[in-house]
């Protein structure tokens, strides 16, 4: 383990980030040509197939994959889709989905019987008042039931890294391949039974070289790449080095949809993204500087 990054491995921890900022802007784009929920079922698929015929099964219950597979596949970006498809902009959605940390510690705390530290009920406090300063200006580009939705799929996420935990996994990569195969057909279903099998058809006759290429770079460029680069890097550096690179995701998720939908960022947006990251930041890297200044 290593408390410096070199720089080759700080570039692709970068590169990690972006790829999972920027995602959120290529869901608006598949968006414009497919279904939300035809879009996450698709998206899970390239994810399941070839890589399950190349990756062994994860030495976890099926119980346990089950729950992982629905709680991300079905929760986090189904949700994720049906708000980014006119309810909330990608820029926002990129901000708020991060609660999912919040979301996690009080799950992990409900669960363990653990006690919410002061440091982290401050970092609640900021991170609740940037999404209030959302929730009070919702617009066009933001609306009630999008910042709902999303917040849903935090909550969702939270739940899925609770069953990760307790599964144990030792091969990040191969867990999120296999649990896959029990996100597809519940999306499948919910699509066909709330969208449509017309919706279905014209989506998928529509869909262009470029919709197709948004999928698998969903699949493979966000999934497959993302945790496999993420976890070889927390395998040879402290977590305390890796993880907060995370709190760049946000940055490159807002800039991304200023630059390429022309997203706006009045004053009380960047007034929320300062709270929410800023409560990111103070849970995130607290307990460190905590250690270092007990030992000055």
């Amino acid at each position: 383990m290593h408390a410096t990054l070199p720089l080759r491995h700080f570039l692709l921890a970068l590169a990690i980030v972006a790829v999972w900022g920027t995602n959120f802007v290529v869901i608006k784009l598949a968006l414009g040509h497919l279904p939300p929920l035809l879009f996450a079922a698709l998206r899970f698929s390239l994810a399941l197939f070839p890589a399950l015929l190349f990756l062994p099964r994860p030495t976890v219950g099926w119980r346990n994959l089950a729950l992982y597979g629905v709680l991300i596949g079905v929760g986090q970006f189904g949700l994720l889709y049906l708000a980014i498809n006119g309810h909330i902009s990608p820029g926002i959605a990129s901000l708020v989905v991060q609660t999912q940390v919040f979301f996690t510690i009080g799950l992990s705390m409900r669960i363990s019987g653990e006690r919410v530290q002061p440091f982290q009920w401050l970092a609640l406090l900021l991170a609740t008042a940037g999404i209030a300063t959302i929730g009070l200006h919702t617009d066009g580009t933001t609306t009630a039931l999008g910042l709902f939705l999303i917040l849903g799929a935090a909550m969702s996420w939270a739940g899925g890294n609770i069953a990760a935990k307790e599964g144990r996994p030792s091969n990040m990569l191969a867990y999120v391949v296999w649990s896959s195969a029990y996100a597809v057909p519940p999306l499948f279903v919910l699509s066909y039974v709330f969208e449509g099998g017309d919706a279905i058809a014209t989506g998928l006759r529509d869909a262009s070289w470029m919709t197709w290429a948004a999928v698998a770079w969903q699949s493979w460029g966000n999934s497959l790449f993302g945790y496999a680069a993420w976890g070889w890097l927390l395998a040879r550096h402290q977590a305390a080095t890796i993880t907060p690179m995370a709190l760049l995701v946000p940055v490159f998720g807002m800039g991304a949809s200023t630059w390429w939908l022309g997203e706006s960022l009045p004053a009380w947006k960047l007034l929320a993204a300062a709270l929410v990251m800023g409560g990111l930041a103070v849970n995130l890297l607290w307990p460190g500087m905590r250690r270092r200044l007990a030992r000055l």
